[in-house]
């Protein structure tokens, strides 16, 4: 058990982390490695209760109502060993007037035949906040199946925001499917970044449901793929109440032989209300390209430093 929180919390740093954090009482944390906790500290106002199965965790997570969680509480899913299936279920409550800032990092560094799922329900109260990113960090070797779903409810003048960014190393295959529904003057803020190459697979659908009076939405998109990698993103954006407003913003960048597909769609059931949308693919701009290399960098140097521009 300590060789494997040694071995996480290396990883953890490997992937931006910061391991002293766990050492932090007043911070809230939770170590997994394939479906052992090897790491766990709570603090008052949260409820985090994982339960072990045969194939991950299941995760029951509450926070109090009128309790706003001040530091991020940090949650590390990882699997180490070359093969493997991980399985995260995740139920959040956050009652009214909760809040809490989720930030989780997983990792699977050694990945030849590694498959992560996470299914995750999520109800998020009135006067009431949510926040979640999620960082990846994965081996060169493109062996991870990446399989996230979520459903979430936000209920009246509450926030929303989500954050995924996979960013280092290969994506093997990746599959998002995220729904949320939107309540009167509550908004959601949905972005994705994604880095593919090799033979990398990325299929993403978010579809966010704003049926409350003047709630608004925005579904954004970020993703790079080369070589012989594919994508495709499906944001849909529904808005059946009045003065409801939402935003759907998709960029891919292609090179090499790689497919780029985007299907923004707005659906507009009621006549105060408003959603726009903006799609583009295509390669990195050819100007600035060169002032870079005018600059003293080479191609390769040049293209890296605007993608990564981009998906900051």
């Amino acid at each position: 058990m300590r060789e494997d929180y040694e071995a996480m919390l290396k990883a953890y740093s490997e992937a931006g982390g910061t391991p002293d954090i766990f050492k932090n009482s007043n911070i809230a944390h939770l170590i997994i490695h394939k479906n052992k906790v090897i790491g766990k500290n709570l603090i008052k106002g949260l409820t985090i209760v994982p339960e072990e199965t045969a194939w991950g965790i299941e995760i029951n997570l509450k926070v109090e109502k009128g309790i706003k969680i001040e530091n991020p509480v940090h949650l590390c899913f990882g699997v180490l060993t070359k093969e493997g299936i991980q399985e995260i279920k995740i139920k959040a409550k956050i009652e009214d007037n909760g809040g809490v800032k989720l930030l989780a990092h997983c990792i699977f560094p050694d990945a030849v035949k590694i498959v992560h799922k996470m299914d995750a329900e999520i109800e998020i109260g009135n006067d009431a906040y949510y926040e979640y990113k999620e960082v990846h960090y994965h081996g060169k070797i493109g062996g991870v199946e990446v399989i996230p779903q979520a459903k979430i409810k936000v209920g009246k003048n509450s926030h929303l925001l989500t954050n995924f960014s996979l960013l280092q190393g290969r994506v093997g295959v990746f599959d998002l499917n995220y729904e949320t529904e939107i309540l009167d003057n509550s908004s959601l803020n949905i972005t994705t970044k994604i880095y593919g190459y090799g033979n990398d697979k990325i299929k993403i659908k978010e579809v966010g449901h704003l049926k409350g009076r003047n709630s608004r939405g925005l579904l954004k998109s970020r993703i790079v793929v080369k070589d012989e990698a594919e994508s495709e993103i499906i944001n849909e954006l529904i808005a059946t109440a009045p003065e409801a407003r939402g935003h759907v913003d998709c960029v891919e960048i292609i090179q090499g032989n790689a497919r780029a597909k985007a299907i923004p769609i707005v659906n507009v059931a009621n006549e105060f209300a408003k959603v726009t949308h903006e799609a583009a693919i295509g390669r990195l701009d050819k100007k600035e390209i060169e002032t870079l290399m005018s600059r003293g960098l080479d191609e390769e140097e040049a293209i890296d430093l605007i993608i990564s521009k981009m998906l900051q």
